[in-house]
């Protein structure tokens, strides 16, 4: 599996598929310092990339990262919405 790691020069984050943390059991570990957009979550490299990468391992899979540099100071991905699980985006909706 091929996966983005996304970086601008402060920061860099990988982006996952919500439904893939899912699977994987961990969408409730990730914090707010990652990010949310669509149906994609960018993990922050400091913490949530390594629960990311444990969970994998655990489960028998692998990943290879492309890397992708913004073209900005600083990446868009720092405007989209912090993270938050599925379960409590849902129950904000009215």
């Amino acid at each position: 599996m091929k996966l983005d790691f996304i970086q601008d020069p402060g920061h860099g984050w990988l982006k996952v598929p919500r439904k893939l943390l899912q699977q994987l059991g961990i969408e409730h570990k990730i914090t707010h310092y990652s990010y949310q957009r669509a149906d994609y979550v960018y993990l922050e490299e400091d913490c949530d990339y390594s629960t990311f990468q444990a969970a994998m391992n655990q489960a028998g899979l692998s990943f290879t990262c492309r890397d992708r540099i913004a073209d900005e100071k600083h990446s868009k991905i720092r405007s989209y919405e912090s993270f938050r699980p599925a379960l409590e985006n849902k129950s904000a909706q009215p």
